[in-house]
């Protein structure tokens, strides 16, 4: 039910539904308060009742669930698991979903536009967006407004064109070959030869190799499907290289490649350079061997030649010495 009550000069306007949490505003006149309550109260009734009572939840108890029970099911859940557990971190995890505004996120976002880059930013806000709207439509929490939905995002990331410079491959492989590991400049030299992700790589399996007819299969990637990849030759006699003390070809950890990739990174003295860009290095040089999209896709999985596209930063150099063919 809703009442109206004169403070000050202001008119404040209440309502409470059961199952939903209690909304207030303030009106310069009795008449305006009271035409707020009649239309919320209709708009209300007339939508689905909440299955769940938000009552005393957190913002820090729908994170935990959303992480629970929708990212778990995801590939590459590692990072939403890791974004989700440092907001529940945050101060702002503490406040009650009923208590939850617009305001209360925009501070958010302003506050780590100082720590990190607008894209990183924009992605996370992305993903609490989504917690907002699977907790409303999909568990029917009483929260009738998403309070990210139309709040301002900073831009998305700028495509990186980062590509390896004339020498930076033979320093990197130089300063990995130092390392313990032994596993870390095999790990680079191969992800250059195949463009396949860092997850790939380190699911690969002696017996997903077809030494014969020269192919890898990769099985569960990222886009859902099944791939079979050409490996070259180089690619080839590399693997002959490898230790075969274990199923797996890279019998390593993600954090351990991240950490060992760190330190040879800054041991050959190189700057902005992402394990993730050896990729796009991959796929760049695969265009300038002459190959069609439909045949870099196929090596890559790109579904969509549009993400394709953006992964391909061409040498205009490599381009001119074919014009000689000419």
């Amino acid at each position: 039910m809703g009442s109206v009550r004169k403070r000050g000069k202001t008119w404040n306007a209440q309502v409470r539904i059961s199952g939903w949490r209690s909304f207030t505003k303030s009106f310069k006149s009795k008449s305006d308060a009271l035409c707020w309550i009649k239309a919320l109260e209709s708009n209300l009734k007339s939508t689905d009742m909440p299955k769940v009572n938000i009552g005393n939840i957190t913002l820090k108890d729908l994170l935990q669930r959303y992480a629970t029970e929708m990212s778990l099911h995801l590939k590459g859940s590692e990072v939403q698991i890791y974004v989700l557990k440092f907001y529940a971190r945050h101060p702002i995890s503490q406040i009650k979903l009923s208590d939850l505004t617009e305001r209360h996120f925009e501070y958010l976002r302003d506050e780590r536009l100082k720590q990190v880059k607008h894209g990183t930013v924009h992605a996370q806000l992305m993903l609490l967006k989504r917690v907002f709207r699977t907790a409303i439509y999909k568990w029917g929490y009483g929260i009738p407004k998403n309070p990210i939905e139309h709040l301002q995002l900073p831009p998305t990331h700028k495509s990186r064109k980062r590509r390896l410079a004339s020498n930076e491959k033979k320093r990197l492989l130089s300063a990995a070959c130092s390392q313990k590991n032994i596993y870390i400049a095999f790990i680079i030299e191969f992800a250059v030869e195949t463009g396949m992700r860092r997850s790939e790589i380190l699911k690969l399996r002696w017996r997903d190799i077809d030494f014969k007819n020269g192919f890898a299969f990769l099985f569960d990637t990222k886009n859902g499907e099944d791939r079979k990849v050409p490996l070259t030759k180089r690619c080839m006699r590399l693997l002959q290289k490898v230790p075969k003390s274990h199923e797996k070809i890279f019998p390593i950890t993600a954090n351990c490649l991240r950490l060992a990739w760190g330190r040879a990174r800054a041991k050959a003295e190189i700057k902005d350079l992402r394990f993730h860009d050896l990729r796009h290095e991959a796929i760049s040089r695969f265009f300038e061997m002459g190959m069609s999209v439909p045949e870099v896709a196929l090596i890559s999985g790109h579904k969509d030649v549009r993400q394709l596209l953006r992964y391909t930063h061409l040498n205009p150099t490599n381009i001119f010495k074919k014009y000689e063919d000419f």
